[in-house]
């Protein structure tokens, strides 16, 4: 295959306390019932052999993750397995004033959380009736616990550009991360005409700009710990640092690392396919030779192309896990 694929992204519920604009329709999508999913014992299980496929790190993803109760449970599990050497979860923020320290004290080593507003009514709408004061309680949260690196994640729709000098802003005193990150046709969520698509570049024309007005130029620095595609850049004397994620004008295929696992027992080996290969009664049965079979042959069908595939997926981002 020529390439190494380490990283699991591990949805473990499909779902969510937010309807996000570019995550679900307006009226919300079927959740599947809870006997419909893999258990955390099930979920251990195909990690177990995962690692012995390859991967040795893996994020916690929803839907909301933190919705589905005893998660802590399944970090435990997933710390104590041999061959696991990082676990890091994507969340929307708002439980971790609860959750955060009983996390990182059954083994949760860093955080990403959905943050694509600073303005309350504009992040109300986006999230369809979240609270920006929620979230933000759960950025300190994190911080509090030491969940290192608290990345923050910030979906590029329109309207963003104005709000780029008080995403910087929030880098300068304190060590968060925050990443932006082009959206993404998935689930028939996404921009539908090139107009509508937010780049990278627009983005980084603005950064630019903030620092010749003076703020010094953002300059290229390294990843702040992590798996993914994002590249980073730091403004003289922050703390954090800005990052981009170019996943439709510089998609980065050929470097994916990953591999995902839906809550109701699906292998997906693209974001932006309909493939699937079914594990849950590998899994289930405990059959260890055909888990690894399974993960083998979904390795086999990853084409390090998005552009050989057409369409759009049929499941959106809350029930594939992002």
């Amino acid at each position: 295959m020529g390439h190494k694929v380490d990283y699991l992204r591990l949805s473990v519920t499909d779902r969510c306390n937010y309807r996000c604009v570019y995550c679900m329709p307006p009226e919300g999508v079927p959740f599947k019932p809870h006997e419909s999913l893999l258990s955390y014992e099930d979920m251990a299980f195909f990690v177990e052999r995962a690692v012995e496929m390859g991967i040795s790190k893996v994020r916690l993803t929803g839907g909301e993750p933190l919705v589905r109760r005893g998660v802590s449970d399944l970090v435990g599990l997933i710390r104590a397995t041999s061959g696991i050497h990082g676990i890091s979860l994507t969340t929307n923020g708002v439980l971790l004033p609860r959750f955060a320290h009983e996390l990182k004290a059954a083994g949760l080593d860093r955080v990403n959380i959905s943050l694509d507003s600073l303005d309350p009514e504009r992040y109300r709408l986006l999230t369809r009736g979240g609270s920006l004061d929620n979230v933000l309680r759960g950025v300190e949260a994190a911080l509090r616990a030491s969940l290192d690196p608290v990345k923050i994640n910030v979906v590029m729709m329109q309207g963003l550009l104005p709000e780029l000098p008080d995403f910087v802003a929030v880098t300068r005193d304190r060590p968060l991360h925050v990443r932006f990150i082009e959206w993404m046709p998935v689930g028939g969520c996404g921009p539908r005409l090139p107009g509508d698509l937010l780049t990278k570049a627009d983005a980084m024309a603005v950064l630019e700009r903030l620092g010749a007005e003076g703020l010094g130029k953002p300059t290229p620095v390294q990843s702040p710990a992590g798996w993914g595609p994002a590249h980073y850049y730091q403004f003289p004397g922050h703390q954090g640092t800005i990052g981009f994620i170019g996943s439709m004008s510089d998609h980065f295929c050929g470097e994916c690392n990953r591999l995902r696992l839906t809550a109701d027992g699906r292998l997906k080996n693209c974001l932006f396919s309909d493939d699937e290969v079914d594990v849950k009664g590998a899994v289930q049965a405990r059959d260890r030779d055909g888990v690894l079979a399974l993960i083998q042959e979904s390795l086999d069908k990853k084409t390090f192309n998005k552009d050989l595939i057409s369409g759009w997926t049929s499941r959106g981002m809350s029930q594939v896990g992002g």
